[in-house]
This record gives C-alpha cells, sequence and structure tokens, in this order.
C-alpha cells in the first residue's frame, strides 16, 4: 500500500510467508517443495520470525469508531448496523438460529428474512469493544497487510488490492490470482469478535473469509477458526471450519444465507468453547475443549485464490463495513448455555472436508 512504513512492509511480507509455509504443509507436490525450500532458508520455519511487534498495535480504536457497536459513523448506506441497543446477557437467549447443518447440504430458510442489522454484541450486552475499525480512515493503521505468494503458493497477495472508501475496506481479485489478506489485533486467548461484511458473485475461485489466526504462527498446532468462509460460487451458504492439532484435523458447520448482502458474523471462544452467530443468532457451537486453540489468535481478513479447476479468469471481491474484538473478563463463559451442534467434537471430525475443498488451511 502507497505510504506504508519499512516496518509495516517488514510485517507484511514475513507473516505472508509463514502463513504460505502452513498452508503447503502436507502438499508433497514438487512445486510446494521447492517453496518449502525457500522460505524455510529465508527462516520462516523458526520460532520469532514474525516479531511480536508484528501482532501488537498501538491505538486502541480507530478514530470515529469508539463508540461501540453499531457506531460506523451514521453513513446513510445500507451497510450500517442501525443498532446501538445493549441487552443484559442471560446465557439462554440464542434467538431464532439461522438454518444450519454440520456437513453436507445447507437447508432451512435463508437467514435474510431475519434482521440483517442485528448484531452479536449488542443482543448479547458484550459492551463497548476493546477494538473497533469502521472503515472510515484510509490509512489502515493497527493492520498488517500480506504482501508475498498466494494461499499455498498460487498467485500474489499484495498490499494494492487492499483499498478503502466510504467507509467500506474491499479486497480485489483479479484473474491471474493477485489478491490480498491482512491481519490485526492484538493477540488474545478467549475473546470476541465480530465483522460485517458481503461477498458479491465472481470467480468460483476466490474465497472470502473472517477468520483467527494463531499468533504463534505455529499452524496446525495451534488452530484455527474460520468463522465465516465463503466458498460456494452462488454465495449462499457460510462455512465454519475449526482447525486443531498436528494433523490438521477439523470440524465443520455450514449456514444458509444470502452473503452478497451485508451480515454481521461473530465468533466468541471461551475456556468451555467456541461459538458462532450470525446476524446476533448463534447457529453453530462446540463444546469440545480438547480441540480449542492452545494459545493466543488474532484475526485475518482474506480473499484466497483457488484455482484448481476452478480458475475462470474472472475476478472476486469481498468487502468489509467494520470489525470489532472484545476481550474475555476473568471467570466469563459462553453468552448461551446450548449444547455443541452436531458433527463439533473431536469424535466427528472430517478428513474429506480437509481433503477435498478447505486443505491447507485458510491464511
Amino acid at each position: 500500500m502507497p505510504g506504508a512504513s519499512r516496518s509495516e512492509l517488514r510485517c507484511g511480507w514475513r507473516i505472508t510467508a509463514a502463513h504460505v509455509l502452513a498452508e503447503i504443509d502436507g502438499d508433497d507436490s514438487a512445486r510446494s517443495e521447492r517453496l518449502r525450500r525457500a522460505l524455510r532458508g529465508v527462516g520462516a520455519d523458526r520460532p520469532g520470525f514474525v516479531p511480536r511487534a508484528c501482532h501488537t498495535t498501538n491505538t486502541s480504536t480507530r478514530a470515529g469508531a469508539g463508540a461501540g457497536p453499531g457506531a460506523s459513523g451514521n453513513r446513510a448506506d445500507d451497510h450500517e448496523s442501525g443498532s446501538d441497543a445493549r441487552t443484559v446477557r442471560t446465557g439462554q437467549d440464542t434467538g431464532s438460529a439461522p438454518a444450519s447443518s454440520s456437513s453436507g447440504s445447507p437447508s432451512g430458510q435463508d437467514s435474510s428474512v431475519q434482521d440483517r442489522g442485528a448484531s452479536a454484541g449488542a443482543r448479547f450486552g458484550w459492551g463497548v469493544p476493546d477494538k473497533v475499525d469502521d472503515f472510515t480512515d484510509p490509512g489502515l493503521d493497527g493492520w498488517n497487510l500480506y504482501d508475498g505468494p498466494g494461499h499455498a503458493g498460487n498467485g500474489v497477495r499484495s498490499p494494492e488490492a487492499v483499498s478503502v472508501a466510504d467507509g467500506v475496506l474491499t479486497i480485489n481479485g483479479t484473474g491471474d490470482g493477485t489478491t490480498g489478506g491482512m491481519a490485526w489485533g492484538d493477540p488474545q486467548k478467549y475473546g470476541r469478535w465480530e465483522v460485517r461484511m458481503r461477498a458479491p458473485q465472481g470467480s468460483p475461485a476466490y474465497n472470502a473469509l473472517a477468520l483467527l489466526w494463531p499468533s504463534a504462527e505455529n499452524f496446525p498446532v495451534g488452530g484455527e477458526i474460520d468463522f465465516a468462509e465463503i466458498m460456494n460460487p452462488a454465495r449462499d451458504t457460510v462455512e465454519l471450519f475449526l482447525h486443531y492439532g498436528a494433523d490438521n484435523s477439523q470440524v465443520h458447520g455450514e449456514v444458509q444465507v444470502d452473503a452478497t448482502q451485508w451480515h454481521n458474523y461473530a465468533v466468541e471462544w471461551t475456556p468451555e468453547g467456541v461459538t458462532a452467530f450470525l446476524d446476533g443468532r448463534e447457529w453453530w457451537k462446540t463444546t469440545d475443549t480438547s480441540i480449542l486453540p492452545p494459545g493466543p489468535m488474532h484475526l485475518t481478513l482474506q480473499l484466497d485464490w483457488f484455482p484448481d479447476g476452478k480458475a475462470d479468469g474472472g475476478t472476486g471481491k469481498v468487502e468489509y463495513d467494520w470489525v470489532k474484538q472484545w476481550g474475555l473478563a476473568q471467570g466469563e463463559g459462553s453468552s448461551t448455555d446450548t449444547a455443541g451442534s452436531d458433527g463439533s467434537t473431536a469424535a466427528e471430525s472430517s478428513t474429506t472436508i480437509t481433503d477435498e475443498i478447505n486443505s491447507g488451511g485458510s491464511p
């Protein structure tokens, strides 16, 4: 990105190198072997390759973004959340959950019939976020933009693919796989994150994501939580993948929704489990503590290019209206007291999902 400092460029390159090395884990192709040797040659496999400072920001909020959920500058466009309401969290109010399933085809009604402006942060009384970015400042302070090879070495991740205009962050993807990704927020073990995003239809080679990535850069052991991954070319399904363990095992869920429209996607990670929310309603949960990430994580936003069998020369795009992060107070647990979703335990993990549609991790 024009005007980026040398330290920002260094962080972006180092983060990208570490992520790509993680993405090709288990891929024994000749191309991946060459890429693996090159990345190890510059030290991407060594502890501390990504300095701690790359995951620490100097400010807690962005200008104009400190008023908590719903405070996004009061612009007139429909991408505003439209609600500053606070509710007392009871540990029971899950709302009317969107149609979801642990795997296979989505079922039930499209959640667009619900309030696309509803926020989990407001519904469950999470309070004022510790960090907010509503993208009113094009400088993207506090973000590290990826700069280097694309997902699993396919294409390129470039800061030039990222832009901010009219209060919206956009990541564009070209027909030849030039796209972008970015990391944000101070690392924390446990917490809550919420993202307002939409993904217009485009090339089927592009996946739009919001996810938590291990700040120790130790995937797959450090885990990964893709709490909003939009893979379906029709953009009518959003999926969740929770990666865990040295063998990159995963549990999976999906929910039917018109992802070309603005929706709010949230994830809550506590010592008790992980819960995903769509427009303020719980739609997926695991209470299997054996599969939870072992250390601090941070938010990343990405538009990833998967060319194998899907590259058609078309373009892709994802847009983000705002992002929010909350810490978890000592002794604070899950916002809901529901049981885990079907397919959300280690005993139900799916290697077929890993192999077929989400291999190698997301960042």
